[in-house]
């Protein structure tokens, strides 16, 4: 072998360890929970019409069609590609096969907080099922890949959890008085009272499975989704009174996530103030270099009130719209939502999440 020629296998060796893809992670691993903003193709397995596992789901994603919910990336996966972690598959699909230790994911959609939510769409996992699944990964799967429960125990201590959920206790449960009883049971104020208590339930059953790093983001302003706008009257852009409702489960988030970290020893909860960054992309687009802010960017059921028509073509600057389907948004959207949370401490507090990684 000449001299140049080991030269030259010596700068490949040298540009090949600069790649990122050989980094190490920020973080052991990336579990994900919660719904359809979340859900990277569990529902596909699922008995439930609750389904994106269809073009133009997955358009622009470079896996193609996985069951996600929107065009291309969102939320979970741009935090993924942070961590330098692979995209945390779904937990459904990968059952019969072996468990990842970069993380997975458990969110399901139409899922919710409440067992009954999205149980008229047939089966989903909601949050409660959703751990039940965590669980049996934690004490059936993992240990397997660990000399000692310490080292597991750790693992799981390092892990970034991020969960988003409680949208559809209202879109699929609270605002279907035909389907559902519960605005009648309880007004808005209590209702939201009660998805916290139980979320609160959930959170602590993660704790105690060895959780310790838990992002929980706002739901957000579900009064200015095409399904919502397009089916009542309102003035301005967004149904204003839709949005109030949903304000009052967000208000309570803060306490019980400073609650959390403060009495379970070790733990740091996250809130991901959403709510706000969401709306403010709603009512000035250009700010964020979006176009299209009211309309979804496929062509969907029922005149833009609900899911994507199977096959037909989206518009073609996705990245110009901030709604994907009358419900999720584009993954323009979930880019900016991720960014801001991964970078910014006014957005993910009282740590972002470059911050949470550290701790």
């Amino acid at each position: 072998m000449t001299v140049t020629s080991m030269s030259f296998i010596f700068l490949l060796i040298f540009l090949h360890s600069l790649s990122p893809m050989h980094s190490l992670p920020l973080a052991p691993a990336l579990y994900v929970f919660g719904d359809s903003m979340f859900d990277s193709g569990n529902n596909n397995i699922l008995p439930t019409i609750a389904k994106a596992d269809y073009l133009p789901y997955g358009v622009n994603f470079v896996k193609g069609v996985t069951g996600r919910f929107t065009n291309g990336r969102t939320v979970a996966d741009f935090i993924a590609e942070f961590l330098g972690l692979p995209y945390a598959p779904p937990c459904v699909s990968i059952m019969s096969l072996s468990t990842p230790l970069t993380g997975l994911n458990y969110a399901s959609g139409s899922s919710g907080i409440l067992p009954e939510t999205g149980d008229r769409f047939g089966k989903c996992l909601n949050l409660n099922e959703q751990i039940d699944l965590f669980k049996r990964t934690v004490r059936s799967e993992l240990p397997r890949h660990f000399k000692s429960p310490e080292e597991l125990s750790e693992h799981l201590s390092k892990s970034i959890f991020i969960i988003s959920v409680g949208s559809n206790d209202y879109i699929n449960n609270y605002l279907q008085p035909n389907t559902y009883n519960t605005s009648i049971r309880y007004p808005p104020q209590p209702f939201a009272q009660l998805l916290v208590d139980s979320l609160g339930q959930r959170f602590e059953r993660l704790y105690n499975l060895g959780a310790r790093k838990i992002v929980m983001f706002e739901i957000g302003p579900i009064g200015c989704i095409p399904s919502i706008t397009r089916q009542h009257k309102h003035n301005g852009q967004c149904v204003e009174d839709t949005n109030q409702i949903v304000s009052f489960f967000n208000q309570r988030l803060p306490a019980l996530l400073k609650y959390l970290t403060s009495t379970l020893q070790g733990s740091t909860f996250v809130l991901a103030q959403a709510n706000f960054l969401g709306y403010d992309a709603i009512i000035n687009p250009p700010i964020y270099g979006l176009e299209d802010s009211t309309n979804p960017c496929c062509i969907t059921w029922a005149n833009g009130t609900s899911g994507c028509i199977p096959l037909l073509t989206p518009c073609p600057n996705a990245y110009k719209h901030f709604f994907w389907d009358a419900y999720h948004l584009t993954e323009a959207a979930y880019s900016l939502i991720a960014t801001r949370c991964i970078n910014d401490t006014s957005i993910c507090t009282p740590f972002n999440i470059k911050e949470l990684v550290q701790l």
